[in-house]
Formats: C-alpha cells, structure tokens, sequence
C-alpha cells in the first residue's frame, strides 16, 4: 500500500524526521496514522490492498473518509470486508472516495446507494456557487435527514462544495 508515510514508520510506531515533519506540518492526521496502520495489518490477508494509493483520511461527523487514488475506490467495492472491519473498529460509516475525478463521479461515488436525476450548479448573488443534487426520491431508500447532512458535510470537507440535496416527487 502506498501511504504518505513511510512503510516502516507506520509498522514501528517510530517516525523518521521526514514523517514527523508531514505530521507537525498538518499534512498528515493522527486519523491518518492510525487508518493506515490498520490497513497495513489487513493487507496479508487482502491482496488488492497493496496496489492502493491512501491519498487522506479525513474524519466528518458519522463518516471516516477514506481518500484514495484514481481507481482505487472500485477495489475496496469488490470486498467490502475490509470497509466493514475498518468501520468496526473505528465505530464509524467508511466512505471510500476517488481523488481526481470530476464532480458528477465524485457525487455518484457519494450518493453510491442513491440514484442521482440531475446535478446543477446554481450562481449565488455573491458570487458563490451551490451544487444542488436531485436524488430520486421512490420507496423506502431515501435517506435520512441526519444522514444526508453528514453526507453534505463530508462534500465540504472533500471538496469543499457546498451541496443543496432534494428528491424527486
């Protein structure tokens, strides 16, 4: 797996002084750290791990966000084992998102148990922008209040995209 950190610093628990220094400067989080050790354990026994590239980690509300490289977010579907183990023992929903890819991928991969009608920029008096996301809104998969929040949140926090989330009728 390819980290920002060394390998061996993540395994020893000691850091390099060029780790320390990604760590002092922000660059990398304690959350990090800590994610991609406990990916590093479940590599032996999961192979595809050793071909992905962990980009960031970043830590929304309900969510554990787990950044990774272009490509690399269709690997963690195929076996979602290791997502559920990692989401158990952080006591969180694991969201898997892509770096470098445009908007609409970006939002499919965030709305993934949802179908998404249209997506709109709107143009704010102030010269802002809002993403508005139209799901659509049948049966008993809409998602909850609280839930699409934290979802919004995470886009923020991403991508720093503010979302307006409505359903279809």
């Amino acid at each position: 797996m390819q980290t920002q950190l060394c390998t061996f610093c993540l395994k020893s628990g000691m850091l390099c002084s060029k780790c320390q220094q990604k760590v002092k400067s922000g660059t990398v989080s304690s959350n990090y750290i800590e994610v991609a050790k406990k990916l590093l354990e479940y590599e032996g026994q999961n192979q595809f791990l050793q071909t992905v590239n962990l980009e960031n980690v970043i830590d929304a509300g309900s969510f554990l966000v787990l950044v990774v490289g272009r490509g690399d977010s269709g690997k963690f579907a195929i076996n979602q084992k290791v997502t559920r183990d990692l989401g158990d023992a952080f006591n969180r929903r694991v969201l898997v998102l892509e770096t470098g890819v445009n908007d609409r991928k970006f939002l499919e991969d965030l709305f993934s148990s949802q179908q998404i009608v249209t997506i709109n920029i709107i143009w704010l008096p102030d010269g802002s922008t809002e993403t508005r996301v139209v799901l659509k809104g049948r049966g008993a998969k809409r998602l909850s209040k609280k839930r699409i929040q934290a979802l919004v949140e995470v886009a923020k926090k991403v991508r720093n995209m503010d979302l307006r989330v409505e359903y279809t009728y």
